[in-house]
């Protein structure tokens, strides 16, 4: 696999391509299991199964942590739980393609901040023009699914920074590993009392498997290759099209209707994103725009998104 990336970054990016198709993939057969399970129950399905990959890779030596370690790794599995939950009911609510599109402004802030260029500024101009041409809002408009994925934003956000931090205290991905077996287990009273009131069928489970499957260990063992050989301004491009596919499978797998302005507002996040996601860029705003994109799916190398 390395040999046939190295010096074909055409290659590296289709692989990157794959991994988002495959994320919002997920995000849209889980969906499937929301009558039954609701966003919660999916959530901690897909966090046990993420728990699951991530911890026979990485193996992490929970005993050997101290309390300088715990305290951002918990503070990580906090953001991680957060993050997914909001995402899943602003998916319920408003849809794949908006909800996914909103999330998107939490790295954009990350990265226009770490940078300050003018260029940045006006990707952050262009990205919120979008969301306001992707809501349009009015009186009938969805203002509770809005702002629950302006909530999976800033949780996104606040995971970013504080992934980079657990990178400098834990090594490898063992952080990474132990707070999403927080954030898996923090989740189980929810998912026991969930199934204890509904008893959802054998394939609601199987919808909810399926999403840890696509949202998390495809989209790793991708990233776990890929980010060794491609460069971050092919990886930052990459990232932008997560909202661009979340349309395109909204419309396939789950019906969604947008109108043509809707998917104007996408295009002009997608833009902004590669906008202020490329380019030169100063040491300090370096890091930031690789490890974003890794972390949206709980991606092996915390310190080099998702969901």
């Amino acid at each position: 696999m390395s040999s046939w990336i190295q010096g074909h970054p055409g290659r590296g990016f289709s692989l990157i391509a794959t991994s988002a198709l495959s994320t919002q993939t997920g995000a849209a057969v889980g969906s499937f299991a929301f009558g039954t399970l609701g966003p919660l129950g999916v959530v901690a399905i897909r966090q046990m199964a993420a728990a699951i990959v991530l911890c026979s890779v990485a193996r992490p030596k929970l005993r050997q942590f101290t309390a300088a370690q715990w305290k951002p790794v918990a503070l990580l599995a906090f953001f991680f739980a957060v993050m997914n939950a909001a995402l899943y009911t602003a998916l319920d609510r408003v849809g794949l393609g908006t909800a996914v599109t909103i999330e998107f402004l939490g790295p954009l802030a990350v990265a226009a901040w770490s940078s300050r260029r003018r260029r940045d500024l006006l990707g952050v101009v262009l990205a919120l023009l979008g969301v306001i041409m992707l809501t349009r809002p009015s009186p009938t408009t969805d203002f509770l699914g809005i702002a629950v994925a302006l909530i999976a934003a800033v949780c996104w956000a606040g995971y970013i920074l504080t992934n980079r931090e657990v990178g400098k205290r834990v090594p490898g991905v063992q952080g990474t590993a132990a707070a999403t077996i927080l954030s898996s287990l923090g989740m189980l009273p929810v998912l026991i009392l969930i199934i204890w009131q509904v008893q959802p069928p054998w394939q609601a489970y199987l919808f909810a498997c399926a999403a840890g499957l696509l949202s998390t260990a495809i989209p790793y063992a991708l990233d776990l290759v890929v980010l060794r050989y491609v460069s971050p301004l092919i990886f930052g491009v990459g990232m932008s099209l997560h909202p661009l596919f979340a349309g395109i499978i909204g419309l396939v797998l789950l019906s969604e209707q947008l109108p043509l302005i809707a998917w104007s507002g996408i295009v002009l996040v997608v833009l902004s994103n590669g906008l202020t996601l490329t380019g030169p860029r100063s040491a300090v705003g370096a890091a930031p725009r690789l490890q974003f994109r890794k972390e949206r799916r709980t991606s092996p190398q915390p310190g080099a998104q998702s969901r």
